[in-house]
């Protein structure tokens, strides 16, 4: 089975904590990176793939966010989660948005992290591989050798169908999660509070069996410092 995909989460809602003193004044998604703010890169991707509808949600510096959002030209329609009066993390922020986002599978992106496709372009790789019988939730994972400026042990092992099991403590797993991921809204379900991350969400799927990756073709950077923002940019650069 494949998926249709037509519609997108970007998260841009976070502090950027690590990104200070750039965070200082401007939110994150908007820190750039090789001429381009970080939500740019996400968004072109995902207009490249034909992604039509987009929510974004916005806390810190949100208006900042907002009236750049304003300045894109394109077919996409951009609609604003709102978290201004409470940052919700990554779970609550889907359950947040979820009346916006449908009832179909839909993709969902981190605005800080950047991807270049490789001989498949990675939003399409990822419907081609979704399949809705088997899945709640289908990553785009990245080989740990391969996770440019990710100083991380990795997140997942996957085995030969593509399912994905945690990491566990003291120890290396060989993919890293690029943040990039299908999901289904019936995964959305049944919040813990407010506030709280997707991984309640992951480890829901882990149990029953129906959390799957597929490895990424291209290039990948964990833009989550100042000082990643010359490496990637000279990488970039230099092929």
């Amino acid at each position: 089975m494949t998926a249709t995909i037509d519609t997108a989460m970007l998260m841009a809602a976070g502090l950027g904590k690590r990104m200070r003193p750039l965070t200082a004044t401007r939110p994150k998604p908007l820190v750039k990176v090789a001429g381009k703010a970080l939500m740019d890169h996400a968004l072109d991707r995902i207009e490249a793939a034909g992604i039509r509808k987009v929510v974004v949600n916005v806390h810190y510096l949100a208006s900042t966010v907002e009236a750049h959002l304003k300045t894109r030209k394109g077919p996409m329609d951009l609609i604003v989660s709102d978290e201004r009066d409470r940052l919700l993390e990554t779970g609550g922020g889907l359950v947040k948005a979820l009346p916006l986002l449908g009832t179909a599978p839909f993709l969902c992106a981190n605005s800080d992290n950047l991807w270049i496709d490789g001989p498949r372009d990675s939003i399409g790789l990822l419907a081609d591989h979704w399949d809705d019988r088997r899945m709640d939730a289908l990553l785009l994972v990245v080989p740990h050798a391969r996770a440019n400026c990710h100083s991380g042990p990795g997140d997942f092992h996957m085995d030969a169908l593509g399912r994905l099991s945690r990491r566990k403590p003291g120890h290396v797993a060989p993919f890293v999660f690029t943040g990039v991921q299908i999901l289904s809204p019936r995964l959305i379900t049944d919040p813990p509070d407010a506030v709280f991350s997707t991984n309640v969400f992951w480890n829901r799927a882990i149990a029953a069996g129906r959390l799957f990756g597929v490895a990424h073709q291209g290039l990948w950077f964990d833009v989550g410092t100042p000082q990643a923002i010359p490496m990637v940019e000279a990488i970039i650069a230099h092929g």
